[in-house]
Formats: structure tokens, sequence, C-alpha cells
């Protein structure tokens, strides 16, 4: 890769199935080494833009460099620069994990004096060297992630796709992952580009592209982003939820909105704000939290809704557009 060149460049990427505009023209460009992360509910166009980034789905229209080559002139020089660890499981679990891991060399063309060593670096790293030989069909789930992994590592890459790398793993599980993801950004020096709509997950990364029905919506570090928001998350749950909404627009001019089943708005010093909101809002109030700006809110103050509300929403707006186009 030429040097100052991003690792990843994109300009007005678009890509349509038929009627369907899955990703609708964004652009952004990733630095090298940097970990990349892109936030958003299932359905958002994020696994859309990653196929077309690593050369599986052509683009209907815009430019995408990864690794410093286009990925519809110079297909073969990007995925010899890649490496790509699919949301969905792809081993083959009658296989040992070595076993796995060669095939991929053989694959990849690996020298095979190198590829003996490099099995070891890689599966060393995501701690399964000792189980090595067992079949992949016995391994635990984090297990198999961790394989998976080890196996996008083994032709030496230099920007790792990882599309929901914790997807239906535990907490504990999820945990451990990272921890072997921030260790391979260390030990192998790439640039490490993610998709999640886990909140928490994505504040491991550099930076954060938070798209929603095939836009970049926000891209900021998750530090600045919680920043913009400024103001406190408010949720009550009440006797009339409808009446609680236009009671806070009508004596306290906040924009409220049901939110996961509660009353949701933003208030700077939402703990100061509470003792007046249960002396005069004239609906029984429930319960209450409040919590301080989070990545949740930030996805909530461009789009007009929680990620997990809009999950519903995205499958219903793909599923839409789907059967328009039949």
């Amino acid at each position: 890769m030429p040097s100052g060149e991003p690792a990843v460049a994109v300009e007005g990427l678009v890509k349509s199935f038929g009627d369907v505009e899955a990703v609708r023209g964004i652009e952004f460009e990733v630095e090298p080494g940097e970990v990349f992360g892109f936030l958003g509910p299932n359905g958002a166009g994020k696994s859309t833009t990653i196929n077309m980034l690593c050369t599986l789905l052509r683009p209907t229209a815009g430019a995408a460099r990864v690794a410093g080559h286009d990925v519809v002139a110079e297909r073969d020089d990007v995925r010899r620069n890649i490496g790509l660890v699919f949301q969905d499981p792809t081993l083959d679990g009658y296989l040992s994990g070595e076993q796995n891991l060669r095939f991929h060399a053989e694959l990849y063309g690996v020298p095979r004096s190198l590829t003996g060593p490099r099995i070891r670096q890689v599966l060393e790293m995501v701690g399964l060297w000792e189980r090595r030989r067992d079949l992949v069909r016995l391994y635990s789930g984090g297990m198999k992630r961790r394989l998976e992994i080890a196996r996008g590592l083994l032709h030496s890459p230099r920007v790792l796709f990882l599309d929901e790398p914790t997807v239906g793993l535990d907490p504990q599980t999820r945990t451990s992952i990272w921890e072997y993801i921030r260790e391979l950004r260390r030990a192998e020096q790439i640039t490490i580009f993610l998709t999640t709509h886990y909140m928490d997950e994505a504040e491991n990364c550099d930076r954060i592209a938070i798209m929603d029905r095939g836009q970049i919506v926000a891209l900021d570090t998750p530090e600045a982003l919680k920043a913009g928001v400024g103001k406190d998350r408010v949720q009550i749950r009440t006797a009339d939820d409808s009446a609680a909404i236009a009671a806070l627009a009508g004596r306290f001019g906040l924009e409220a909105r049901l939110a996961e089943g509660l009353v949701t708005f933003a208030v700077a010093s939402g703990e100061a704000f509470v003792p007046r909101l249960f002396a005069e809002l004239g609906v029984p109030i429930r319960s209450v939290n409040v919590s301080r700006p989070s990545l949740d809110d930030v996805f909530m103050s461009f789009t007009g809704t929680t990620i997990r509300d809009a999950e519903g929403s995205s499958k219903d707006w793909m599923r839409l557009a789907m059967r328009q186009r039949g």
C-alpha cells in the first residue's frame, strides 16, 4: 500500500438491488492501523458495504479502494490484501482447527515452508494452539469465532474485515474476543474494519460511522459523538404515555417519544430535573431512569429512534422495498 494512502477510501458508493437502494452514496476513509467501526441496526447496509469492499458484490455506482487497490478493477489484488470473517460461520466442522487453516493457506498460496510456523503463530495468538487437532464441531461458539479470526489473519492481510464478530456470543465470550482483537492489532499492525450493532462494542473503535437505512448519518470518535449530544437521557414509565408526551411538550417544551416502550427525552442536568418532573408533569410516573449520553443517544439524535427499535423498522423497510420491487 503506497505511503500515506488510506487503508480504505470510499467515494459515493451505491448498491442497488433492482429498485431497492441498500447503500446510498456513502463516503469515508479509514487510516492504516485504525480500528474503524460501522454501527447500525441489522438491515442498515453495513454487511452490503463490507461485501462491496471485499469484492463479493459489485458496486452500482461510486468507487472504493482497499489497501491501495480498486475493488472493481483490481479485485485479485484487493483479495490478496484482506482478511474476512463473515457474520455466519464458514468453518468445516469435520476438519480439525489446523486442517481448516491449512486448507485456507492452500487457497491463498501461502508458501508451504511458511504455513506451519504461521499457523502456530495465529493459533497461539487466539489461544487455540493446544486444541489445534480437535474437530471444529467440538469447539464452543467462542472458540469457533477465534478460529475464524485466526484464519482471516493467516495470509498476513493489511486490512481485516470483521462482520458482526461477536454476534450470538455470551457477554463473557464477547469480552474475550475483544481482548484477542486488541492483541492482534498490536501484534500484526493491521487495519481492522468491523460492523456491529452492539453499543458497548463500538466503544472499542478509534472511530465510528453510524449507518441507518443505507446512509452514514454520523462519523467521529466515540467520545466526540457522545459529547455532541450534550444532554442526559431520561426515560420514564407512566400511567398514560401519550398524555406524558403531550405534557412534556406543553409544560417543559421538551420533545419526547416512545423508545423501547418508555417515554424518552433529552434534557440538560437530568438528575436535577427529576424532582420538577414529578411535581409538574401531571401524569403519574411509575419509574424513572437518567443516564449520561451514550452511543445509543447519538443514534437517536440523528435518526429519531434507538438502535433496538431501529432493528425492527430497518427490517420492515427492507421487506417493503423488496415487495415493491416484486
